[in-house]
C-alpha cells in the first residue's frame, strides 16, 4: 500500500532541508575562512617578530642565541620555551614550517643570518585551541538553530496549508447528491479560490447526475411495480374462483409467490441502488427467511435430488433489511444449485455467520478470487444452465452496503462453503 504524506509535513520538510543545508554551508563556510584567517595571521605575526629578532642580531652579535652543531645553526625559542628540534629540521628550507613536538604542533621559522642558519620557534597551541572552542561554538550554534528551524517551518507551513485544510473540511461536510457549494469567504489565495470554483462545479454536475438517476429509478420502480401489482390482483381474483381445481390453484399461489418475492427484490434493488437501505433493517426469522427462498427452488432442488438442510433455530432473528437479505440467499441458493448434480445443501448460523454448504463441484483455487466480479463466468462444464455473471457480485454490493462480510471456503471436488456475518437481533 502506498504511505502518503500530508501537505504541511513536505512543506515543512523541504523548508527545513533547505534551510539546514544554507547553515550548514555558511557554518563550513566560515569555518573555512577562519581558518585561513589563523594561518594569515600566525604567518604576519611570525614575519614581524622574525624581521624584528633578525635586525636586532644584526645589530649586535651578542643578542645571537647559542649555536646548535648537530642543526648547523642557531636556536630561538619564543616566550621561554624548552624544546629540542629534531635533526629532520636541518633540511627544511627557509620559511615558515609545522612540525609536532612533544605531542603538540608547533611551528619552525627557518631564515639565514650572517650566512648561519637561525631556526625561531613559536608555540600557537593555546591560541589555536581557543581558536577551536570558537569553532565549535559555531557549530554548536547552527545545530541548535536548525532544530529551531525545523520547529519553525512546521508552524509555518501550517499557516500556509491552514486554507488547504479547511477546504477539506468543508468537503467533507458536503452531503452527496445535495447541491450545496462551498464558500469562498474565508479563502484570499488565488489557487485556493480556483479549487474552490472547480470543486464547485464538479460538484454541481454530480448533484445534477445523481438527481437525474433518482428520477429514473423512479420510474422504473412505477413502471415495474404496475405490471407486478397487475398480475397480483388478477391472481387474487382466480384464488376466488369457486371452479377452479386444486391444481390450478397450487399454481396461482406459485405465482403469487412469485410476484410477492419479485416485488421485493425490485423495491430492495431501488433502494440499493438510492443507498437508503442500510438503515431499514428490523428483526427478522433467519431459518424463515430461508424457507420461503427455498420455495422458489423446490422443483430444480428434486429434479438434482438435493436435499436442503436448515440447522438453526426457528428463533433466531437478525437485525437485518429483510428484501436485501432475500436477495442474498436467492442468489447464493441458485448458484450452489448450479453446481450441485446431488447431495445436500445445509445452512447454518455459527459464530455470528450464516453458513451455506453444498456437496457440489467447488470453486478452483485461482478462481475464488474472481468470483465477485461483474459479469465473471467461470469456464467451468458442471453447470447445465450458464448465469449471467451478477448475481454474486449483486450479493458482493449488497454485503458491502450492509456491512455484511462475506467470504468463500472452497476447493475442487470439496463442495462451497459460504459465509454471511449477520448480526443477531437485540
Amino acid at each position: 500500500m502506498r504511505t502518503r504524506t500530508s501537505l504541511r509535513s513536505k512543506v515543512a520538510a523541504v523548508f527545513s532541508l533547505l534551510t539546514i543545508m544554507l547553515l550548514l554551508a555558511q557554518a563550513l563556510g566560515l569555518k573555512a575562512l577562519m581558518e585561513v584567517q589563523e594561518e594569515k595571521f600566525i604567518n604576519a605575526v611570525i614575519a614581524d617578530d622574525l624581521r624584528d629578532l633578525t635586525q636586532a642580531y644584526r645589530s649586535d652579535g651578542a643578542q645571537l642565541p647559542p649555536l646548535d652543531a648537530s642543526l648547523g645553526g642557531y636556536v630561538s625559542q619564543e616566550g621561554g620555551l624548552r624544546l629540542t628540534l629534531p635533526a629532520s629540521v636541518k633540511s627544511l628550507g627557509p620559511g615558515t614550517h609545522e612540525i609536532i613536538l612533544d605531542d603538540r604542533e608547533v611551528h619552525v621559522a627557518v631564515t639565514i643570518v650572517d650566512g648561519k642558519r637561525l631556526y625561531r620557534i613559536y608555540d600557537f597551541s593555546i591560541y589555536e585551541r581557543h581558536f577551536k572552542q570558537v569553532i565549535d561554538a559555531v557549530l554548536i550554534g547552527t545545530g541548535i538553530i536548525a532544530v529551531l528551524t525545523i520547529w519553525l517551518a512546521f508552524r509555518l507551513s501550517g499557516l500556509l496549508v491552514r486554507q488547504v485544510a479547511g477546504l477539506a473540511t468543508q468537503v467533507r461536510s458536503l452531503r452527496v447528491g445535495v447541491a450545496q457549494e462551498l464558500i469562498q469567504g474565508p479563502y484570499d489565495e488565488i489557487e485556493v479560490v480556483e479549487l474552490v470554483d472547480t470543486f464547485n462545479d464538479y460538484h454541481r454536475r454530480m448533484a445534477q447526475m445523481i438527481e437525474r438517476e433518482k428520477e429514473f429509478t423512479g420510474n422504473v420502480s412505477h413502471e415495474l411495480r404496475t405490471p407486478l401489482t397487475t398480475v397480483k390482483t388478477s391472481c387474487e381474483l382466480l384464488e376466488q374462483d369457486a371452479i377452479l381445481s386444486e391444481k390450478s390453484r397450487a399454481r396461482v399461489q406459485q405465482i403469487v409467490r412469485a410476484t410477492a418475492n419479485m416485488e421485493g427484490m425490485v423495491n430492495a434493488l431501488l433502494s440499493l441502488a438510492r443507498e437508503e437501505s442500510a438503515a431499514l433493517t428490523a428483526p427478522v426469522a433467519l431459518a424463515g427467511s430461508i424457507a420461503d427462498s427455498l420455495v422458489d427452488f423446490a422443483g430444480r432442488l428434486a429434479a438434482r435430488d438435493i436435499e436442503a438442510l436448515i440447522d438453526i433455530d426457528a428463533s433466531l432473528r437478525v437485525q437485518v433489511h429483510q428484501p436485501a437479505l432475500m436477495i442474498v440467499l436467492s442468489n447464493l441458493i441458485d448458484n450452489a444449485v448450479r453446481h450441485t448434480q446431488a447431495g445436500h445443501m445445509r445452512f447454518a448460523y455459527d459464530g455470528g455467520e450464516l453458513v451455506i454448504g453444498d456437496t457440489g463441484s467447488g470453486i478452483p483455487i485461482d478462481e475464488q478470487a474472481r468470483v465477485f466480479e461483474r459479469f465473471y463466468r467461470a469456464p467451468r462444464s458442471d453447470c447445465d444452465q450458464a448465469g449471467f455473471g451478477i448475481g454474486l457480485a449483486v450479493v458482493k454490493k449488497i454485503c458491502d452496503r450492509h456491512h455484511w462480510i462475506i467470504r468463500i471456503e472452497s476447493g475442487p471436488a470439496e463442495g462451497t462453503r459460504v459465509f454471511v456475518r449477520l448480526p443477531l437481533a437485540a
